[in-house]
């Protein structure tokens, strides 16, 4: 069996092997300068779309949140899918988020491992329900039973057991996830070799960070450790920003919606390029006092992507489990 490299090793091997997408440092300086200039600032944590309230709760419900955090976009003539919530019109993660806050607060007990565990198909569908249909849909369902499947089988139904085994390290707890959870493994494979991008199971220990503002069961002391997350709007903004440069035929395939296979080296190369180059970018702006882990950084340009920039082309847009 091929083992995986770590997950570093990993982006470094697709970077030194990578046709289809570069990495510009003359953007990354300018991108640097260009985030101090407008002083963009890490965003906090939102407790408006999500459900927040400092305990064990807080931590069942963001498994179940990135355990069904994937696979938003919706292919060209059809209606994408989302969720009115509070009088605001939300689409993506953010009707995902909501979705399950407002169910926690309808009175499903969606924080309870042997809800996870047995939540019919019917159940899920009216916690989603929304305009349109969410993608994926048995794929979501089958990762909540997995979640709470084995929070009963080996953590006693508590997610706390696991992150306390963990000894507050988020790479720790990034690495067990895929082990504990399946559905959390994402690597692909690139020249031979396994490489772990692992979105999911990092951005799991990032938000339990930010939810619990750094205590806690939020209190990892490695984040530094961790990568940026490798999803569709991170690369967007990269690209826009000047520091990925995409051949031109991949460029063409963007342009006309054509979709990337999972798995692809186009797609496994934009997804590490993208790590690599919030590493250079997180670097650049230590360089100009500006000290960020990569996580943080990642918030900023996620936030950034939020926005009408005319900048921004169309992201790649790939049918998975992974993001």
């Amino acid at each position: 069996m091929v083992q995986p490299f770590t997950l570093k090793e990993g982006i470094e091997h697709v970077m030194r092997h990578a046709r289809w997408v570069s990495i510009e440092k003359r953007g990354i300086e300018q991108a640097a300068d260009e985030i101090l200039r407008r002083k963009l600032s890490v965003p906090g944590w939102n407790d408006r779309w999500h459900f927040t309230e400092g305990t064990w709760r807080t931590a069942h419900y963001l498994l179940v949140l990135d355990a069904l955090n994937f696979s938003f976009w919706a292919p060209a003539g059809t209606t994408r899918w989302g969720i009115e919530y509070e009088g605001t019109f939300l689409r993506g993660y953010w009707a995902l988020a909501a979705a399950l806050k407002r169910a926690i607060e309808s009175g499903l007990p969606l924080y309870e491992a042997e809800f996870m565990a047995s939540c019919t198909a019917e159940q899920l569908a009216q916690i989603l329900a929304g305009q349109g249909e969410i993608p994926l849909f048995e794929a979501r369902l089958a990762h909540l039973h997995e979640v709470g499947q084995t929070l009963l089988g080996r953590w006693n139904g508590q997610f706390a057991q696991l992150i306390a085994s963990c000894e507050q390290s988020a790479v720790k707890l990034s690495q067990r996830l895929p082990q504990e959870f399946p559905n959390f493994l994402d690597e692909s494979p690139y020249r031979g070799r396994h490489v772990r991008l692992a979105k999911r199971a990092q951005i799991l220990p990032a938000d339990l960070w930010g939810a619990f503002e750094r205590q806690g069961l939020g209190q990892f002391n490695d984040m530094d450790q961790l990568t940026a997350f490798a999803d569709y709007k991170v690369p967007q903004v990269l690209e826009a920003l000047g520091i990925l440069r995409y051949a031109p035929a991949l460029v063409a395939k963007l342009e006309a919606g054509e979709e990337l296979a999972p798995h692809s080296e186009e797609e496994v190369e934009i997804r590490a390029a993208t790590l690599a180059g919030v590493e250079e970018l997180r670097d650049a702006l230590a360089q100009r006092g500006r000290p960020l882990t990569s996580v943080e950084v990642d918030w900023i340009l996620w936030e950034l992507g939020l926005s009408a920039d005319q900048r921004f082309k169309p992201y790649h847009l790939t049918r998975t489990t992974a993001y």
